[in-house]
């Protein structure tokens, strides 16, 4: 089970700083190009071709800088601590079931970078199905004024 949070905070792994509006707005620009090409990507290149990899990577990475932004919004630096990223959802009041869906995926991802691990068109399919609606809602939250 992901740690809380809390401790991960209190156990010096995430760092309180000042809101950086700028780092947001950043890493928000760049979540939007990457689910842009991975959109395009998945338009042109053809389902037999398609790396079920590429898709699962790129649709973490484009969730993870979203939730990298709100962080910052909020003053927040989980530096390489991809749990704590994970863990922030909570405080953003997103379910049970979508944390450990994402934790689920880092996990998997983790293999794809460090163990060859070779993941199923159909796992794909599904989180990319997740990508669409942690999207919407990360953006939402991530609106910087």
């Amino acid at each position: 089970m992901i740690k809380n949070f809390d401790e991960l905070l209190k156990d010096g792994i995430v760092k309180k700083q000042m809101p950086n509006k700028a780092r947001a707005k950043s890493l928000v620009k760049e979540a939007d190009k990457k689910k842009e090409f991975l959109e395009v990507t998945l338009k042109t290149i053809t389902q037999e071709k398609m790396s079920s990899n590429f898709v699962v990577d790129s649709c973490y990475d484009v969730i993870l800088e979203l939730i990298r932004a709100k962080m910052f919004l909020d003053g927040y630096n989980a530096g390489n601590s991809h749990e704590a990223e994970v863990s922030y959802l909570e405080n953003l009041g997103f379910s049970e079931f979508e944390i450990r869906f994402l934790d689920e995926v880092r996990y998997y991802r983790n293999g794809i970078k460090y163990y060859g691990t070779m993941l199923t068109e159909e796992y794909a399919k599904k989180v990319l199905n997740f990508l669409n609606v942690m999207y919407s809602k990360l953006r939402k939250i991530c609106e910087i004024k």
